[in-house]
């Protein structure tokens, strides 16, 4: 079962064993879900759809934040399984694609905290690969590395807004709720990123 690829920065998944089918824990049979009951069907059912449409956006968005596919497709994996083993305690269903893109955000900061304590951390220049998206595709693959680049090098708040509001395509308040911050910080960490990346490009130019 693939997710949706419908959007305009659709990621290349086709060597995406990790993030082309729902989680593990949605993966029972038709029999397990009669013995577990209609509550384990409806969550199953419920976390798998959530999965189908928005697991290629959860992946874009760790994949920017994290520079390397693989750990992108782990950390997207590890949320949705952690929303379905959640399903009944959520106070709103409702809200579940919220939870996952804020357990998504959470596992990316858990690994670039690993990785700046790492002994032998993971270059930046050492992940040349970028998602394209329908804005990058004018732009050469040179031009796209150093964009990323220095979107990667913004301090993390600005970089986790700058990537909500303007990759994905949130807005200020879905932001907020994702980062677990005000709009209005929200807004000036964009204002700030924003500033930051014209001068970073500017000098490298």
């Amino acid at each position: 079962m693939k997710p949706s690829s419908h959007g305009p920065a659709a990621a290349d998944t086709s060597h995406a064993p990790a993030a082309a089918r729902p989680p593990d824990g949605t993966a029972a049979g038709p029999s397990a879900d009669a013995a577990a009951g209609p509550v384990v069907s409806a969550a199953k059912a419920a976390v798998t759809a959530l999965y189908e449409a928005h697991a290629l956006g959860m992946i874009r968005l760790a994949h920017i934040m994290l520079g390397d596919r693989q750990s992108a497709e782990d950390v997207v994996q590890e949320a949705f399984c952690g929303l379905y083993r959640r399903w009944s305690h959520l106070a709103d269903p409702g809200s579940a694609v919220h939870y996952v893109r804020s357990a998504v955000l959470n596992h990316c900061r858990s690994v670039l905290r690993r990785r700046a304590t790492s002994w032998a951390p993971r270059g930046l220049a050492s992940h040349p690969e970028t998602v394209r998206s329908a804005e990058s595709a004018m732009l050469t693959r040179e031009e796209r590395d150093e964009i990323m680049r220095a979107v990667r090098r913004l301090p993390p708040r600005q970089r986790e807004a700058l990537v909500l509001r303007y990759y994905l395509d949130l807005s200020a308040e879905e932001t907020a709720t994702t980062m677990g911050i005000s709009p209005s910080s929200v807004r000036s960490a964009t204002h700030r990123a924003l500033a930051s990346l014209g001068r970073v490009l500017q000098e490298q130019s």
